[in-house]
């Protein structure tokens, strides 16, 4: 099975956009905690969110079919191709079955959102309560991009509350704070 190593040289091969490359970092971070936490694989569920928008750039009309078939093709599970194609139900018609695809759906909105959180506040992750997302998530100006309805169909297809799923990628991006470059210390600079 291709391992993490094998999955950077392809992000850096088809994405070359760093604040892409900094979200599939980011989701890749939460998937693998929620891996933790659902008694799943850390090292395949991290494929998944690391792997999830690989052809975004290359092939955004018909993303993620054009990644999922090349990464077929390469060997990788067919539980990571699944949750992929399943981030993208509304396109793809595969709907989530698993805990990593349900899982994926709900870290890829919010994830992203989180780190949007992270940017505008002086100590980044550091400090950062799920209080002050639930904020932001209201003012409908931030991070207008982030679908609402998507995280909160996430946040319905895991079962659990909104604030515990906001706390658990907070902890998840806390960990992987300087990788990501939300820190206080990286935004001080």
């Amino acid at each position: 099975m291709p391992d993490r190593n094998d999955a950077l040289r392809l992000l850096e091969e088809w994405v070359k956009n760093e604040g892409l490359k900094k979200h599939m970092f980011a989701v890749e971070a939460a998937v693998r905690h929620y891996a933790g936490l659902r008694g799943g694989d850390p090292d395949v569920w991290g494929l998944a969110g690391l792997l999830h928008d690989l052809d975004w750039e290359k092939h955004p009309e018909r993303h993620p079919l054009e990644a999922v078939d090349y990464l077929r093709s390469q060997g990788y599970p067919e539980e990571v191709l699944h949750a992929i194609l399943a981030h993208r139900s509304d396109f793809t018609g595969v709907e989530p079955v698993s805990d990593l695809d349900k899982v994926l759906v709900a870290c890829d909105e919010l994830s992203g959102f989180v780190v949007a959180a992270c940017l505008v506040r002086p100590n980044g992750v550091d400090d950062l309560e799920p209080k002050s997302v639930v904020k932001k998530l209201k003012d409908k100006t931030f991070a207008a991009g982030v679908s609402r309805e998507e995280v909160e169909r996430g946040v319905a297809l895991i079962g659990i509350e909104r604030a515990e799923h906001i706390k658990n990628i907070i902890e998840a991006l806390r960990a992987a704070g300087i990788e990501l470059g939300i820190t206080a210390k990286d935004l001080a600079r």
